[in-house]
């Protein structure tokens, strides 16, 4: 249990060893946190969130300990997804008249996925709660990331509880974002987004919008994972309208896989050109690199190439999985094209094309085909597409 402010506490799990999130999807090489909330009203004391279900236990007997679970007046449950909402089962065993405070389709994901009865009491935006001294204003934020995720704000505190917007998968020793390491901070911020909200980017300003429209100060943000951002909190907010605004920087993701090197060289040389326009080069081997790595530096990227073997008439199971995730994006504002090598019947480089096409990629080339090795005077002409690709990117 750790005070944040007066009357607000994060009384949440830090999962130091966890690796992979969304089963085995999304890699979180610096672990993440569950992070649940206790405010303590002159009237009624508020727990917002719990925790992801392996660690309910221990969740509930610690804040048992340190809080008493008897004086616990409501649960407000932002998001049902169970690294939020894990410990609640237990919880509900132990305080079965305990209210709910969520939206009407959370009640509906909540009982659909723990097959109980809650005592809910559904709310929408501008529903408010008065705790003493604390008013709870309650703010639907559907499709970031869940059709029933919302926020809280409270009154008093200059607080907003943004349940997933804001976070990233990170745990450290410490809560907020000024003590934390800022490099490995930003880059699980965007890795965060990139992988998990960009998809609803267009969500993403008018929710905003909404909020700033409110008025209300905001002194501090507590997302459901990752750090608390106590130092100018408008920063992550100021970033999430920039994402999602069909964000790129000066460089280009060359991702492909090979089976005998040649569509290798083919995507070094691509890189060997946009790096010689002034550009980063991102090349990137599908098969050796972790997904989500991918996704972040597509989602960075100003350009996308695409390379791919001709394998049984179709693309290898590796830049098959790329495209899918590329699908899922929602890309905005990209441009790229489709290279590969084949040995006899070459449809790869096609199929990459019409799939980066439905991930919403503008085609400015290709697609290239190679039969086996390119010569030196093949590299070279792969090497200056990358330069006019880049240059064209630069002067867009």
């Amino acid at each position: 249990m750790h005070q944040i402010k007066e009357d607000l506490y994060w009384v949440g799990v830090k999962d130091w060893e966890l690796k992979k999130f969304h089963g085995y999807e999304f890699t979180t090489e610096n672990g993440s946190t569950y992070n649940s909330y206790l405010i303590k009203g002159g009237k009624m004391t508020v727990l917002v969130d719990t925790c992801w279900g392996p660690f309910k236990e221990q969740y509930l007997e610690h804040l048992d300990h340190t809080v008493g679970l008897g004086n616990i007046d409501a649960l407000i449950c932002q998001h049902t997804e169970t690294d939020h909402s894990g410990a609640m089962t237990l919880l509900r065993e132990k305080r079965p008249e305990l209210p709910v405070y969520c939206t009407a389709k959370a009640k509906q994901f909540l009982e659909s996925q723990y097959h109980k009865e809650w005592n809910c009491v559904t709310v929408k935006t501008g529903d408010k709660l008065d705790i003493g001294g604390y008013e709870l204003t309650f703010i639907e934020a559907p499709m970031l990331h869940w059709p029933d995720s919302m926020f809280t704000y409270v009154g008093g505190m200059a607080a907003l509880l943004s349940n997933d917007a804001f976070g990233q998968h990170i745990a450290t020793g410490h809560l907020y974002n000024d003590q934390a390491d800022q490099c490995l901070l930003w880059q699980e911020a965007v890795k965060y987004y990139a992988n998990i909200v960009s998809p609803y980017a267009k969500m993403v300003k008018p929710k905003v919008d909404q909020f700033l429209g409110l008025g209300l100060p905001l002194e501090i943000i507590c997302p459901s994972h990752g750090v608390i951002w106590r130092e100018d909190p408008m920063q992550i907010v100021d970033r999430y309208v920039e994402w999602s605004s069909g964000y790129k920087e000066e460089q280009v993701a060359i991702i492909y896989d090979t089976m005998w090197l040649e569509t290798r060289d083919m995507a070094e040389a691509l890189g060997r050109g946009v790096a010689g326009a002034g550009m980063t080069a991102k090349v990137i081997n599908a098969s050796k690199t972790d997904e989500t790595h991918v996704m972040t530096d597509a989602f960075c990227s100003a350009g996308i190439l695409v390379g791919s073997p001709t394998v049984n008439n179709g693309v290898s199971v590796a830049m098959a999985s790329i495209m899918e995730g590329l699908k899922h994006l929602k890309l905005q504002g990209k441009k790229g094209a489709a290279f590969g090598s084949y040995g006899w019947s070459g449809e790869a480089p096609g199929i990459l094309q019409a799939r980066l096409e439905e991930a919403g990629v503008e085609i400015a080339g290709g697609p290239f085909k190679q039969l086996h090795n390119p010569t030196p005077e093949e590299l070279a002409k792969l090497e200056e597409f990358g330069r006019q690709f880049a240059e064209g990117l630069r002067g867009a």
